[in-house]
């Protein structure tokens, strides 16, 4: 019995993260436990495991006695997250350099190149994500790695709300950033992809901060 309350809650934990991600469910939405319960078919008590997987994640904010809601962040929480983010990721990647293979380095090529040729927001966000968590593969340091995929989830919409303020612009910067660092790995220079990934995560920071409405619109 336990074995399958716990494999509901995965099921339905997965599927309320991929709403969040997508935007479906937008920061600061109340999360009702009797309505999840009656689409998925289950009792209360998955509900509430499942909430729990996804507050330690970053993506869910649980107040004792009222409810569940979407996490959402102000500008001074989002930079606070970037300045971690500065420091945490940078080391990830530089402790992830030595451990990729010619055939993850490929991949890692193949994921910059397909976010380049992104044809929405959508599309560019998902490969940009996927192209971030492949460089910091290799490593057994699953506290630092769980610290950096809750950064990324906790900021995923307001990523989201810059590239749809900047999309039109274009992004050559970023994509020259992603260029930039795949040659780092590449050559095993750790302290240049060190610094890349700092700067790379620095620029978004600073941009943000010059978008207050990414905030007045959560």
């Amino acid at each position: 019995m336990a074995t399958s309350s716990s494999a509901s809650s995965a099921r339905i934990a997965d599927a309320l993260r991929d709403r969040i991600l997508s935007g479906a469910l937008g920061p600061g939405t109340r999360i009702f436990q009797e309505e999840i319960a009656e689409e998925f078919g289950v009792s209360r008590i998955p509900i509430r495991e499942s909430l729990r997987i996804l507050e330690s994640a970053g993506l869910v904010t649980i107040v004792a006695s009222s409810g569940a809601w979407v996490a959402s962040m102000n500008l001074a929480e989002l930079q606070e997250s970037y300045l971690i983010r500065e420091r945490l990721e940078p080391l990830l990647l530089g402790l992830a350099v030595p451990l990729h293979s010619p055939e993850s380095l490929t991949r890692l090529s193949e994921l910059a190149a397909d976010a380049n040729a992104a044809d929405s927001v959508e599309e560019f966000l998902d490969l940009d994500r996927k192209f971030h968590l492949a460089a910091f593969e290799g490593p057994s340091v699953d506290n630092l790695r769980s610290m950096v995929d809750r950064l990324w989830n906790s900021t995923q919409h307001y990523r989201r709300a810059f590239m749809e303020l900047v999309w039109d612009s274009g992004l050559r910067e970023t994509h020259m950033e992603h260029d930039l660092l795949v040659k780092a790995i590449s050559d095993r220079d750790v302290r240049s992809a060190e610094e890349l990934m700092a700067v790379h995560i620095r620029r978004t920071r600073l941009a943000l901060e010059h978008h207050p409405e990414v905030f007045t619109t959560a």
